[in-house]
């Protein structure tokens, strides 16, 4: 099949040719991002491969079923950025990656806790500039500390696992409570309590319509004072503006984020030459227990291994059958199935 992938990055071209060793599919790759403006670059393509940040909207459904597109590839587990209706309209497959190294993304959550804790950040800049006191650095033990897990798939899941290890109480938010948890001792409680219960939220649940803004004002007034809240899901999950407010009044006591609601304007670029005109993400740099990173907690050799021949393979399958292995459809997702 002739592909297009849009928001190719070195990365992408390096994984994709590799799952894609035996030359069957032909790939375009193409470093803008796909959207409506963008969508006529496929032209004559069969399928398109975008990534989290494309956005795949009525207009460029519209667009890719015009020029012939049949199949959207997602090199994505998260697909709140497609229009699943306006493709299923269109007559066009969308097809994603719903696990690939859970590893990947757990680990570097407790990365972003232990940095946060431990502020071995403000450390290696402080020691880097001859600067050896350990004023401000002050952290607390991970043992004995309640961790609330809010989502635990194959990620939240693997959170579990790790921040067991470290001794902690481990407590759950989920509607769908996980077997392989509650065999750890892990215990699911509502949502309200695991705010008020927890020394560190993580946050590890899709974006949908219910968990939109999960993180707000009301809720940031649950939580108890002085929490760790990390988010290595999805950016929209926690409303930016309320966290700002959270973190000057003292409610959140250090924030780790790896994804931001508007990131799709930052995020995978080199900006180090410009001025930011985002002024809330400009904000959130200013406090010194904020730590945020570029979406990478996916970013390893194994998980991108796994992107590309689980994309490889739904493109195959969808050459071959018709339908490719790992389908999204509108009415499945309606249905929460």
């Amino acid at each position: 099949m002739r592909v297009a992938v849009f928001s190719t990055k070195p990365h992408d071209r390096r994984f994709l040719e590799a799952a894609n060793v035996d030359g069957r599919h032909r790939l375009t790759f193409l470093e803008p991002r796909l959207s409506a403006e963008t969508a006529r670059l496929a032209q004559g393509a069969e399928a398109v491969c975008a990534f989290v940040n494309d956005t795949i909207d009525k207009g460029a459904v519209r667009s890719l079923a015009d020029g012939g597109t049949r199949l959207i590839a997602l090199r994505s587990a998260g697909f709140n950025h497609v229009d699943l209706s306006a493709a299923e309209a269109a007559g066009i497959s969308v097809a994603r990656v719903p696990a690939y190294s859970p590893h990947s993304v757990a680990e570097y959550t407790v990365a972003l806790i232990l940095t946060l804790n431990r502020k071995t950040h403000r450390a290696y800049n402080r020691v880097r500039e001859g600067n050896f006191a350990l004023d401000g650095l002050v952290g607390f033990d991970l043992n004995g500390k309640t961790v609330g897990i809010v989502g635990t798939g194959l990620i939240g899941e693997v959170v579990a696992q790790i921040m067991a290890g470290f001794g902690c109480r481990v407590i759950a938010h989920d509607p769908a409570p996980n077997t392989r948890c509650e065999a750890l001792g892990v215990r699911y409680l509502g949502i309200e309590e695991i705010l008020s219960q927890s020394d560190i939220v993580t946050l590890h649940c899709p974006l949908t319509p219910a968990t939109h803004h999960m993180i707000d004002d009301k809720a940031l007034g649950r939580m108890k004072r002085g929490a760790m809240l990390i988010n290595t899901s999805r950016g929209a999950v926690i409303d930016t503006r309320a966290v700002i407010r959270g973190l000057k009044d003292g409610t959140i006591g250090s924030l780790g984020l790896d994804v931001y609601e508007e990131e799709a304007d930052l995020f995978f670029e080199d900006l180090s030459d410009r001025i930011i005109p985002d002024d809330v993400f400009a904000r959130l740099l200013t406090f010194p227990n904020v730590l945020i990173t570029g979406h990478q907690a996916f970013f390893t050799e194994e998980a991108l291994n796994a992107i590309a021949e689980t994309t490889i393979a739904n493109i195959t399958a969808f050459e071959r059958e018709g339908c490719p292995q790992h389908e999204v459809r509108a009415d499945k997702v309606r249905a929460g199935t």
